[in-house]
């Protein structure tokens, strides 16, 4: 309810009514095709990957608590908070960026099977037991797409993921989406596997097939 009326008072009863009938229609039938990352992590240059943007506030949290400071500080997250919320319990751990105190960047990561769930469901396999990390869950605000902020989300990421003793994190990304994969292009990933995805009514599918080299984009 919080975020239907945060998108009502935000953005209009047309794009409510939208949304409401996107999310309907996708609880009766899903049909979507994904690459399947693998990144070797490593060390990096921080600067070859900074943002357009300069003036932000960067934030990591690991716990409601934490997200109860953010909100406490005037940064505004409200349209994310059911998720965040939902994420946090799981044990994912949120990177998060604000412009003038509007959330602009968010993304997630996790070192658990229950954490990879919170943000993305998709059963591909990551084996957290040997070492291997997942992110996902990203998302841009559309007021500032285009100023590399995903891409600087992702160096946050893997580096936390590096300290941590991870080794290879893995990452699903919808064939259609242009951006996520330029921004993973970054970091020369393994593509090593193409997804499907087919849901109708309560059946289920997912299929992968072993590809090589990178998407051509």
């Amino acid at each position: 309810m919080e975020r239907a009326n945060y998108i009502l008072q935000t953005a209009g009863l047309i794009a409510l009514l939208r949304r409401g009938f996107v999310f309907l229609a996708g609880h009766l039938f899903r049909y979507r095709d994904y690459y399947l990352y693998e990144h070797t992590l490593k060390d990096r240059n921080e600067a070859d990957f900074l943002p357009k943007v300069r003036d932000f506030t960067f934030k990591i949290i690991a716990t409601s608590p934490q997200a109860d400071e953010m909100a406490a500080a005037g940064l505004d997250f409200r349209s994310h908070s059911m998720e965040i919320g939902r994420c946090l319990e799981k044990g994912a751990v949120g990177f998060l960026f604000f412009i003038n105190g509007e959330l602009a960047h968010i993304g997630w990561l996790a070192t658990s099977q229950a954490a990879k769930d919170s943000f993305d469901p998709n059963p591909y396999r990551v084996d957290f037991a040997a070492k291997q990390g997942c992110t996902g869950g990203s998302w841009s605000n559309p007021k500032y797409r285009g100023k590399g902020l995903m891409v600087y989300g992702y160096f946050k990421r893997f580096e936390f993921l590096r300290e941590q003793g991870i080794k290879t994190s893995r990452n699903g990304v919808e064939t259609g989406n242009i951006a996520s994969q330029k921004a993973h292009a970054r970091f020369g990933p393994k593509v090593y596997a193409r997804a499907r995805y087919l849901k109708v009514f309560d059946w289920k599918s997912w299929k992968e097939t072993p590809v090589t080299g990178i998407p051509d984009r």
